[in-house]
C-alpha cells in the first residue's frame, strides 16, 4: 500500500481575514516573469521602456473579464437562471482562451493608438505569453484541477514526475492526469522555440503564429484527456474549436504573407 501525503493547502496565507491563494500568487508571478522577458526585448528594438507596462495596465484586468465571459457563455445553461453568479469570479471559472482573446483585442487597439505595428508587438511578446500559461497552469495543479481523467499511481510513477506532483493527483480517492504538467511542459518546449527563432529573423508576424499553431496543437489533444471541458454543441468542446481554428488560421496566414506580400518587413526591422 502507498501512503499519500495531505494534498498542498491552496491558502498561501493569510492577511487578516484575506485568504491569499497559491493560484493567485503563481499566476502573478507568470505575469512578472513575462513582463520582464518581454520588456527586456522591446526595449531592445526600440520601443519605449514604459511601453508594456502601458498596454498591461489595460491587458491584464480586461483578459480576466474576458476570461470570465469566455466561460460564462459557454456554462450559460447555469448562469442564466444564476444570474447573480456571473460575477461570482473568486468562486472559480475562467477560460485561457477568453482572456487570449482578449488580451489579442486590447493590445490591438492599443498598438493602433500608439501608431505601432500590433504584429511587431505581438511577435516579441509570443514567448512571454507562452512563460504566463507555463507558469500559471501550476496554479491548476495546487487546487487540483483542470486535470485529465483517472489513471493508476503506477501510469504516474512511470512518467518519472516527483513524488509530490504524484501526491498531489491523488483527488477523492482517485489519481488522475496531470494535465496541468502536460500543457506546462509544452508550453515551455514552445518557448525555447520561439528563444531560437528570434535569431532566425523571421517575416513580421510569424513569431506570433507559430505560438498560435504550436500551443495550439498541444492544447487540442490535452484538451481531450481532460474532464472539465467546456463544450459548444453534444461532444464538441470549446476549445479543442478553437484550438483547430487557430491552428488553420495561423498556417493560412503565414502562407498567404509570404505568397502576396513584396518584400515584409521582419522581426528584427525597426
Amino acid at each position: 500500500m502507498y501512503s499519500v501525503v495531505a494534498s498542498i493547502d491552496p491558502v498561501a496565507f493569510q492577511l487578516g481575514p484575506i485568504s491569499v491563494r497559491w493560484y493567485g500568487v503563481i499566476i502573478a508571478m507568470g505575469i512578472v516573469i513575462a513582463f520582464l522577458v518581454g520588456q527586456r526585448e522591446m526595449v531592445k528594438r526600440g520601443l519605449h521602456p514604459d511601453f508594456l507596462t502601458d498596454l498591461l495596465i489595460w491587458a491584464v484586468p480586461l483578459s480576466i473579464v474576458g476570461a470570465r465571459i469566455y466561460y460564462v457563455i459557454f456554462q450559460w445553461d447555469h448562469y442564466q437562471d444564476n444570474p447573480g453568479q456571473i460575477i461570482q469570479i473568486w468562486n472559480g471559472g475562467i477560460a485561457i482562451h477568453g482572456a487570449l482573446i482578449a488580451a489579442v483585442i486590447v493590445a490591438y487597439i492599443f498598438t493602433k493608438r500608439r501608431n505601432t505595428p500590433f504584429l511587431k508587438i505581438a511577435d516579441i511578446l509570443a514567448p512571454s505569453i507562452l512563460i504566463g500559461q507555463a507558469v500559471g497552469r501550476w496554479g491548476n495543479f495546487i487546487n487540483q484541477e483542470a486535470h485529465g481523467g483517472e489513471v493508476s499511481r503506477a501510469f504516474l510513477e512511470n512518467l518519472f514526475i516527483p513524488e509530490w506532483i504524484i501526491n498531489q493527483m491523488y483527488i477523492d480517492g482517485s489519481y488522475y492526469h496531470p494535465t496541468f504538467l502536460y500543457e506546462s511542459l509544452w508550453s515551455l518546449v514552445g518557448i525555447i522555440i520561439l528563444l531560437l527563432l528570434r535569431r532566425v529573423n523571421l517575416v513580421r508576424g510569424e513569431m506570433f503564429f507559430f505560438y498560435m499553431i504550436w500551443y495550439s496543437i498541444g492544447r487540442f489533444f490535452i484538451e481531450g484527456m481532460r474532464t472539465d471541458s467546456l463544450y459548444v454543441i453534444g461532444e464538441l468542446r470549446a476549445a479543442q474549436l478553437v484550438s483547430v481554428l487557430a491552428i488553420i488560421v495561423g498556417v493560412g496566414l503565414i502562407i498567404y504573407r509570404r505568397v502576396s506580400l513584396k518584400n515584409p518587413p521582419h522581426y528584427k526591422d525597426k
